[in-house]
């Protein structure tokens, strides 16, 4: 499965001849379009993650893919193929395997909404949390995209989540609102973490991995 990761928080995964393109969102302004889409994954309503107008321009294109969002996402593009993921449900598309977790957003402040908020399990291979911490049990995670700076978490969090999760490999994600100081940072404290307990970690910045 080769991985490509764009600004912030979008992913776009491809193998044999699929493709799936993970939250994309007003932040990724480095998405380029697949020639290929067979879905199309929000893990939750926020503008970061879901950009309605990019959403509509890639079904518009790939009339064919499958968005799978919750309800209220969903429920906005009724003129295509939908599916409002269940936690702990399989779901095959194409040439993937999709398990999703979790159900809710962490928590940014008392006064705040909290959405609804899944994480996704790729091939049983490839982590992505959407916006939470939520570990998935009894899964030993290849890769892991990692949420690294948000309203929502502090630096401590985001290292004991890599430790519970124990990847092979670790990439930041959710990193659109860090400077390239800020970036430095990050990477230096949660590579020594990394480094720690044996996980490769890379930044990906545009650019591309094969998992295996």
């Amino acid at each position: 499965m080769k991985l490509t990761k764009y600004q912030h928080a979008c992913l776009v995964l491809e193998k044999e001849s699929s493709t799936i393109i993970i939250d994309p969102g007003s932040f990724s302004h480095d998405f380029i379009m697949p020639k290929r889409v067979d879905a199309i994954i929000i893990t939750h309503n926020h503008p970061d993650h879901f950009d309605p107008q990019l959403v509509r321009h890639i079904l518009d294109h790939h009339s064919k893919a499958t968005l799978i969002a919750h309800e209220e996402i969903s429920g906005q593009f009724t003129d295509h193929s939908v599916i409002a993921p269940q936690v702990g449900q399989v779901y095959t598309i194409s040439a993937f395997s999709l398990r999703f977790f979790g159900g809710q957003h962490a928590q940014i402040a008392e006064t705040i909404p909290v959405p609804v908020n899944f994480g996704v399990l790729v091939d049983e291979s490839l982590y992505y949390p959407g916006d939470s911490f939520v570990v998935p049990e009894n899964v030993s995670v290849k890769a892991l995209a990692l949420p690294v700076s948000a309203p929502w978490l502090k630096l401590s969090e985001v290292l004991a989540f890599l430790s519970q999760v124990k990847p092979e490999i670790a990439f930041p994600t959710h990193d659109g609102i860090l400077s390239n100081d800020g970036k430095t940072i990050v990477d230096r404290m949660v590579g020594a973490t990394a480094t720690g307990q044996n996980t490769h970690y890379i930044r990906l910045d545009g650019s591309s991995v094969v998992i295996s």
